[in-house]
């Protein structure tokens, strides 16, 4: 689509008036590149995989088509692979005035079938939920005419490959699907080649692609020095931080230390019941706790627009992660930063994460030293820095 194309807005994609008045509405003008490739595509009815990292407006790019296309007595459905993820895309479709049923674990199931029974729209849902929906029979999957697979390539490094398989199989085969991922793994290759008819590709940022209002930092510590670091990071910036943990132990300590230091802190993690996870999130977004604490969970779906500062207190087990953490800062047009604190035995994944932006990352100046670590350099050499030490000695003697 060429530039002024681009320009003239939602109006000329092929959308209804009324959706293109309602996106106005809501403060649209311009579509983003995944939506001006996506959505004439979607509209056409032909299967779709979109490629594009989170925050460029995804939803929109399969909400607006999917919604214009529905017939009466049709629904369309989308998969999730987080409750947050799915949430946030049942509120922005909730927004366009249309009926939903959003299907997530821990939830009253009594209240979700409720609103399948109520004709929805649009059903929103993670995988397992809807597993169980169908395995009690309080959901069916035969009226579904549009199925689309938001982060697929989350879904599958989560283990839910059988799962969608299953809900795949009790849809219709006439259906149109629309994959959407922030990579292309070989899984979601095969997927596409199995479970989609001829679909057309449409790749607007490529795996590795960091918008360049992010400053991105890297700070060499010890395992011990990285409280103090973070402490210092906090210190000196005063907006909203996002603090990624490894694990859930780690999240849940770090928060209980930053609590105790005096910060305003919540934490989010698989362990947290959803009522929890809702209420981090939602004191996060409304400036209740100015630190939240996560894992992984948090890195994709999660759309709170003024974060200053994402910290990688650990690095990412994998480096796609790297990307959808620091991608929570610098949206909507404004500046962000990341720092990523990283030991001197990690090196090996911070090349990993290097060789995916196809771009070295800054190494701080504040550290202790300014060099990357040198390859097979030894982690300690007392014995070497003795002797140094000593010819220093006897040399200056000898001078004197």
């Amino acid at each position: 689509m060429s530039k002024s194309q681009h320009l003239k807005g939602f109006q000329h994609l092929g959308l209804p008036a009324r959706f293109v008045q309602a996106v106005a509405r809501l403060g649209y003008h311009t579509p983003t590149p995944i939506q001006q490739d996506a959505i004439p595509v979607a509209l056409s009815g032909r299967d779709l995989v979109g490629i594009a990292q989170t925050g460029t407006g995804k939803t929109l790019a399969f909400g607006l088509p999917m919604l214009s296309r529905l017939q009466p007595g049709e629904f369309g459905l989308v998969l999730a692979p987080t409750r947050e993820l799915a949430q946030q895309i049942d509120d922005s479709l909730r927004r366009f005035e249309v009926k939903t049923a959003l299907l997530i674990g821990g939830a009253p199931m009594a209240k979700q079938v409720g609103q399948l029974r109520a004709r929805p729209t649009v059903v929103v849902a993670t995988p397992g939920r809807l597993l169980d929906h169908l395995a009690q029979k309080t959901a069916d999957l035969r009226r579904v005419s549009i199925v689309v697979l938001d982060e697929a390539d989350r879904m599958l490094d989560m283990g839910f490959t059988p799962a969608i398989r299953k809900i795949l199989d009790a849809t219709p085969t006439s259906r149109q699907t629309m994959l959407f991922s922030a990579t292309m793994p070989k899984e979601i290759l095969r997927m596409a080649e199995t479970d989609l008819r001829k679909p057309v590709h449409v790749e607007v940022d490529p795996a590795g692609t960091v918008t360049e209002l992010v400053k991105q930092e890297l700070v060499f510590v010890s395992k011990d020095e990285k409280g103090p670091e973070l402490a210092r990071l906090l210190k000196e910036d005063n907006g909203p931080v996002l603090v990624f943990a490894r694990t859930r132990h780690g999240a849940r300590k770090l928060a209980k230390s930053l609590k105790i230091q005096g910060h305003s802190a919540a934490e989010i993690h698989s362990d947290r019941t959803l009522a929890q996870r809702k209420a981090a999130l939602h004191g996060f977004k409304n400036g209740d706790y100015r630190v939240l604490v996560a894992t992984d969970i948090a890195a994709r779906g999660i759309d709170v627009k003024n974060i200053s500062l994402v910290v990688n207190y650990d690095v990412p087990d994998n480096p796609e992660d790297y990307v959808h953490r620091i991608g929570r800062t610098g949206r909507a047009g404004a500046r962000g930063r990341a720092v990523t604190l990283a030991t001197h035995e990690q090196k090996g994944e911070v090349r990993d994460i290097e060789k995916l932006l196809k771009s070295e990352l800054p190494v701080s100046k504040r550290t202790a030293t300014e060099k990357r670590p040198v390859e097979n350099e030894p982690k300690s050499f007392p014995a070497r820095q003795a002797r140094r030490n000593r010819f220093q000695r006897a040399r200056k003697r000898a001078v004197a």
